[in-house]
Formats: structure tokens, C-alpha cells, sequence
């Protein structure tokens, strides 16, 4: 059963290109689990996949900084300082 969840969330990361919070609201675990899941247990289960996880998911983490720039503009745009 956490196999099945692990490749599962590995293939949607990879598919998608999600972020380790999108892959835990769709599965309805916690960020947590998801972390856990992709960082110890994948590499036991299937290395490549693995690897192209750790990709993707260091590369959202170096534009992270962007991300919660932009949220943090579209949050405060519509409001009249």
C-alpha cells in the first residue's frame, strides 16, 4: 500500500512537475509524508524515477523565492494604500 502511494506520487510529481504541497493536497497526505516518500522511500523502490523526482523538485525549490513574491503582489494589488 505505501508503495503503490509512493510511485504514485512520484509519477504525478514528475508528470506534472508539482510541487511537494500540490502532491500532498491531491493524495491527502501531509507535506510531511510526501517529503518522507520522496526522499527515503522512492530510492529503494525505483532510483531513476528518484532522480528525476530530486530534479524537479530542487529546481521548485530554487524558484520558490518567485513564487511566494508573485502570491504576495496578487495578494496586495487589489488593495487602495
Amino acid at each position: 500500500m505505501i508503495r503503490e502511494r509512493v510511485l504514485s506520487e512520484a509519477n504525478y510529481i514528475v508528470k506534472n512537475k508539482a510541487t511537494i504541497r500540490e502532491t500532498a493536497k491531491v493524495f491527502g497526505v501531509s507535506k510531511s509524508t510526501v517529503h518522507l516518500d520522496m526522499s527515503k522511500r522512492l530510492i529503494g523502490l525505483n532510483s531513476y524515477l528518484y532522480y528525476e523526482v530530486k530534479d524537479i523538485l530542487e529546481y521548485n525549490f530554487s524558484v520558490r523565492h518567485i513564487r511566494g513574491g508573485e502570491s504576495t503582489k496578487r495578494k496586495y494589488q487589489n488593495y487602495k494604500f
